[in-house]
């Protein structure tokens, strides 16, 4: 108990618990969407760009969050259009342009003499770290997010379930699936400073995933997968610095165990 008191105590714990529990409702309410429409990995391939996108505005001394934000955008919408044209099967257009943007991103690295402290920060996340401008930006675009996704929330729930069912009816499935892109990537853009580059991708699956296991219903899955990851980003953040250990490392081992629980009790 007296370690999480003096945690609480700092400030820059104070805003890491703070950007972490709104990135992370945000992207366990957007997993839940994604994981059920066989989207998952689209998060870990915009993460790859996002990393790309990070190393040019480093290069250029441009503020990495802003810069990359449009960038990661619009190649969300490129992967989307690719594997909406039936040229490329399944998960191939993530995995081309993933891989691309990861041997750019390495180019540019040296380009600029390696791989700084600051690169670095962002491949394997620093919330530790976060300032309070980048604290600011992080609440305003989740609540926004959020709201957003709130709004359009029975629109959402019948397209996941049935696309061509939604389109009968008069929803705009073109419009809704532009605006999912649009807050999965801005999500992970902002994301990447939680847990890094390499595990952004498992705030947005593990939670749902997780639910899966625990809810009778799709309100229910909701529910599972913001209460997983609130209680894997806090957790993990206290754990972090009580034993000094990575913070986003260990926020997606906290949402290992919790899986594997729900597993288990899944199959009992």
């Amino acid at each position: 108990m007296e370690i999480i008191l003096e945690a609480l105590s700092y400030n820059f714990i104070q805003r890491a618990l703070l950007g972490g529990v709104l990135i992370s409702v945000t992207c366990s309410f957007l997993g839940v969407f994604l994981v059920l429409r066989n989207y998952s990995l689209i998060g870990d391939g915009l993460a790859h760009i996002n990393f790309a996108t990070i190393a040019i505005a480093l290069l250029l001394g441009f503020s990495p969050l802003m810069f990359s934000i449009p960038l990661t955008v619009g190649a969300s919408f490129m992967i989307y259009k690719l594997n909406s044209s039936k040229k490329l099967e399944g998960d191939t257009a993530i995995a081309l342009v993933s891989s691309f943007s990861v041997a750019l991103g390495v180019i540019i690295s040296s380009l600029a003499n390696g791989f700084n402290i600051d690169l670095f920060s962002y491949l394997f996340g620093s919330i530790l770290l976060i300032t309070t401008s980048e604290l600011y930006i992080s609440v305003g675009v989740c609540v926004t997010l959020i709201v957003i996704m709130v709004f359009f929330y029975n629109d959402l729930l019948s397209l996941t379930y049935d696309e061509d069912f939604s389109k009968v009816m008069g929803i705009k499935a073109a419009f809704l699936n532009n605006l999912t892109l649009i807050i999965t990537a801005v999500a992970i853009s902002i994301g990447i400073r939680l847990v890094g580059t390499m595990l952004i991708s498992s705030l947005i699956v593990f939670p749902s995933a997780t639910s899966i296991h625990l809810a009778r219903s799709f309100k229910g899955m909701i529910f599972y997968s913001l209460a997983v990851g609130v209680i894997s980003i806090v957790s993990g953040i206290i754990i972090s610095y009580a034993i000094d250990i990575p913070s986003g490392a260990t926020i997606v081992v906290i949402n290992s165990i919790l899986f594997a629980g729900s597993f288990l009790i899944k199959r009992r």
